[in-house]
């Protein structure tokens, strides 16, 4: 085996170091990707914190209902607070309006309503949180989320369900005063400009 030359261990130097610089930087841009893909994203606690503050003393199961939502599908990228008015006798309308929080878009007004059918009973009117998740722009919002949703609702309770349209869901916690109890099949229509038009 020969000993290296001065010239062949400077280029073997050179390769080496040229190697490590593109290796680094590559680590790099992997690195502010993945950080920019999750600063467009909100935290549990994040969520918890606006919910708090939104729904006040009444927000006691917030906690545990953020937390399954989480469980099920991860890291919202947006969330909508808002207000709303439904009543229901067998079939029922819902009407609500609020304000789209997004970390790399701002905030946008969205109004919505829609009908429901199934076994209810009542009249509610409560504040409302929803998480969005899988949103690819503030556009893509403004369309019809269908899903089923059952839950008990009481004086200051709080109740979660499921709105999809295969591609964003739309998971919205509410608690209010009313008394609506049973399974509503249904759907919730986000708009841009307020409507009557639940359909």
């Amino acid at each position: 085996m020969q000993p290296m030359t001065k010239t062949t261990l400077m280029a073997v130097r050179a390769i080496a170091t040229m190697i490590l610089t593109v290796s680094t930087l590559i680590a790099g841009i992997s690195i502010t990707q993945a950080q920019s893909q999750n600063t467009s994203q909100y935290t549990m606690q994040e969520i918890v914190d606006a919910g708090h503050g939104f729904f006040g003393e009444t927000s006691g199961g917030l906690a545990k209902v953020v937390e399954r939502a989480f469980e099920r599908y991860g890291l919202p990228n947006g969330y909508i607070l808002g207000q709303e008015g439904s009543g229901a006798f067998i079939a029922g309308v819902t009407y609500g309006e609020g304000e789209l929080h997004t970390k790399n878009v701002g905030q946008h007004s969205v109004f919505w309503q829609g009908p429901s059918l199934g076994l209810d009973w009542g009249g509610q009117g409560s504040r409302a949180m929803m998480l969005v998740y899988n949103l690819p722009s503030v556009p893509a919002l403004y369309k019809r989320f269908g899903g089923v949703s059952g839950s008990a609702y009481v004086v200051a309770g709080v109740g979660m369900t499921v709105l999809t349209d295969e591609q964003v869901v739309v998971v919205p916690i509410r608690t209010g005063i009313g008394a609506r109890l049973g399974i509503n099949v249904g759907y919730l229509k986000l708009t841009q400009q307020p409507t009557w038009n639940p359909f």
